[in-house]
């Protein structure tokens, strides 16, 4: 049984106390060179917007035992003409990190845009090579768009690629 099947397992929506938890996996060494902030103080902006979107609903953590394993986020559109789709970022404490966490967050993710939020696109942005690729395949997720040179990291440049996925 896999630990997304145990009883132990839940998704709920985030609140502003799962933030500690937020910042330790982002701190975790090389997880930074996946998102775009570089230093502390980017770090904290970012998980401050993150966790912003708790109080819309449009941020799920999962958990085991009650203990957040991961974090997925809805960054809402406020204009009505684009309030159709979102961009979406999603994180796993590496310690869960390939036991289905990812996949279960991402499918109540896309439940969550479709049902609460009338989305009918959302949107990933990674860099090129990130393992979350394959995922985002497998659950419907297609490449539209990249670009080369997006990322400036100590000197080399890495290309992001943009995917979507219809509900």
């Amino acid at each position: 049984m896999s630990i997304t099947e145990s009883k132990d397992y839940d998704i709920r929506y985030t609140t502003v106390q799962d933030m500690s938890f937020l910042r330790e996996w982002f701190k975790t060494k090389g997880m930074l060179h996946w998102y775009p902030p570089e230093d502390d103080e980017e770090l904290e902006n970012f998980i401050r917007i993150w966790i912003g979107f708790c109080r819309y609903n449009a941020s799920l953590t999962a958990t085991i035992k009650k203990q957040p394993v991961g974090m997925c986020v809805f960054y809402l559109m406020p204009y009505r003409k684009v309030a159709h789709h979102a961009m979406f970022q999603i994180i796993v404490d590496p310690e869960y990190q390939k036991k289905g966490v990812g996949y279960s967050l991402i499918r109540n993710l896309k439940h969550l845009g479709k049902e609460n939020f009338s989305l009918e696109l959302i949107h990933a942005e990674v860099l090129d090579a990130n393992p979350i690729v394959s995922l985002l395949q497998k659950l419907g997720f297609e490449e539209f768009a990249r670009q080369e040179k997006y990322v400036k990291e100590k000197g080399k440049y890495y290309p992001r690629i943009l995917m979507e996925c219809e509900l």
